[in-house]
């Protein structure tokens, strides 16, 4: 009889299936390897065009710079997780080190690691994206059966449990106000409610490219290479030849001499906004009017911590329930830049290394953890002329650095952001409320922090800002001097490749990227698929 408290690990059952798993860290001579397809990346722009790709018949090779790992490697220990599943171990930064970025390096990409929230696009994005840059047929009503069929495939659903503290007094406190909130829909199944989602679900509850996409491809024949940086797509003309892996060691820092060379008929790059334009630039691809890791975005991301009485134990509990979009809507889309309010999860490590202060201060706001909620800021960038974004450029030995100017358009935004937070947490109840600025201090009430935020200086450094949402750098339209990748994902003047990831959206989506990425992927690769095979694709469907 099966022990009903084990919990099934996918990933070990298909390896000892026979999956065609290539380790390159492990390679003791130089490889060449030919397929129909190559995915460059396994997160949600690569995994869903993995399995799409696999399923139409093709023989697709997946090409991930970060190890395979899966449940049993997830101990939810914040140590171990970041070096194993972050970009530069949860570190990478933009160029001036004013914005840290959260981003996944691992089979399965940031879906590994992110906390679950799906949204669709909202429609006056795709309304701006169709006005600006001639994206007509990425309207609401063309995307909506794309959206049903991965909402479906991944068990996007409600989340019926009630919100742990954190969420709660979001909730409360906005409700107090009369600011709007919501439920997050979650891309679960089975979910335990442990709070651990950045760290990999050690559960499998969690629908991520892991588990689904990942999984199906490899059972499908598909071949997946890890711990392999894609390097350089060598062109022929306007052609692709092939791509040049280098294989890096186990640690997945330090190539081992080896490579891989990755010959196909079609290309298909989704490392990710930051890496796939860098690939573009290192392998000198097409880019007649300079737009190559032009227009990057990543929602710039304030907090504001309050402490509460009542013990709030934000790590307990799924990470992000409720959101308010009230701060979106009461501005005009090209108007001053609104923002999304949600509540992330609270951990030991990643609540340290974002609140300001040092010494006594910062250990004394330490010993307050288990008393203390958190809300989060979403600002919307790329549709106003003074939040055009940042741009993404080689630097030592062809690595990506990404420039991300904040003008003082965008401050503004924060400073009302900060606002808002304060308010809706001393609305909650709170004892004290600490925005997350180098110069600011925890506030008492309310009247005192609308004083002190308002004449806070926003400069860079001192504010700080992060972000876990990187969209752009191969911005989509059909017009060559508007984008480098038309609407149907084909890369301008390369015959044999496409790019299929948040690096196409022509602005920040104004919400959670996860869902708009797995929609825009499933319509690009279905059409690929078709044009490959001249037959229509197969649909994906959800396992179990």
């Amino acid at each position: 009889m099966s022990n009903p408290h084990v919990i099934p690990d996918p990933i070990q059952a298909g390896l000892a299936a026979g999956w065609k798993v290539i380790d390159a860290s492990a390679l003791a001579e130089d490889r060449v390897i030919e397929a129909d397809v190559v995915v460059v990346g396994s997160g949600a722009g690569g995994g869903v065009s993995a399995e799409i790709l696999t399923l139409a018949g093709l023989r697709v090779v997946i090409v991930e710079e970060g190890a395979l790992k899966s449940s049993r490697h997830f101990k939810m220990r914040e140590a171990e997780a970041y070096p194993a599943l972050y970009q530069e171990a949860g570190a990478r930064k933009t160029k001036d080190k004013g914005i840290n970025i959260l981003q996944g390096r691992t089979v399965g990409g940031s879906t590994t690691v992110n906390w679950t929230s799906s949204f669709r696009t909202p429609p006056g994005t795709l309304e701006y994206w169709g006005l600006h840059f001639g994206l007509k047929e990425y309207s609401e009503a063309a995307l909506a059966p794309w959206f049903e069929m991965m909402e479906q495939r991944l068990s996007v659903g409600a989340w019926n449990a009630p919100p742990n503290e954190n969420n709660d007094l979001l909730r409360r406190g906005a409700g107090k106000l009369g600011v709007g909130v919501a439920a997050i829909r979650r891309n679960v199944k089975g979910c335990w409610n442990l709070g651990y989602c950045g760290m990999g679900c050690p559960t499998n509850a969690k629908q991520s490219m892991l588990v689904t996409t990942i999984p199906a491809a490899l059972a499908g024949g598909a071949t997946l290479l890890t711990r392999a940086r894609a390097e350089r797509l060598s062109f022929k003309g306007e052609h692709v030849d092939h791509l040049v892996c280098t294989a890096l060691d186990g640690a997945g820092l330090a190539p081992t001499g080896r490579r891989v060379t990755l010959r196909a008929k079609h290309f298909v790059v989704a490392g990710g906004a930051i890496n796939s334009p860098a690939l573009l630039m290192r392998s000198m691809a097409p880019d007649p009017h300079a737009l190559l890791g032009k227009r990057t975005f990543l929602h710039p991301t304030v907090m504001s911590a309050g402490t509460f009485a009542q013990r709030v134990d934000g790590y307990a509990g799924a990470p992000q329930t409720i959101y308010s979009d009230h701060f979106l809507h009461s501005q005009a889309i090209d108007g001053a830049i609104g923002y999304k309010l949600e509540a992330p999860p609270l951990h030991p490590l990643l609540l340290s290394t974002t609140m300001g202060g040092f010494g006594d201060e910062h250990a004394a706001m330490m010993r307050q953890f288990s008393h203390t909620h958190a809300l989060l800021a979403l600002l919307r960038d790329g549709f106003h002329a003074d939040a055009p974004g940042g741009s993404v450029a080689l630097g030592a030995g062809g690595a990506p650095v990404l420039d991300y100017p904040i003008s003082d358009f965008v401050w503004d935004g924060v400073r009302r952001a900060l606002l808002s937070m304060a308010e809706i947490q001393f609305a909650a109840g709170a004892k004290s409320v600490y925005p997350v600025h180098e110069m600011a201090r925890g506030y008492a009430t309310w009247a005192e922090a609308a004083k002190g935020i308002a004449a806070l200086p926003y400069r860079n450094l001192l504010t700080r800002v992060v972000s876990a949402h990187v969209m752009g750098g191969c911005g989509m339209a059909d017009d060559v001097r508007l984008g480098v990748v038309g609407a149907d994902g084909r890369y301008h003047g390369a015959a044999n490749l496409s790019v299929h990831d948040g690096s196409l959206f022509p602005t920040s989506v104004g919400a959670n990227p996860q869902l708009s990425i797995y929609a825009v992927a499933a319509r690009l690769a279905s059409a690929l698929a078709q044009s490959l095979t001249g037959r229509p694709a197969p649909r994906p469907r959800a396992q179990g």
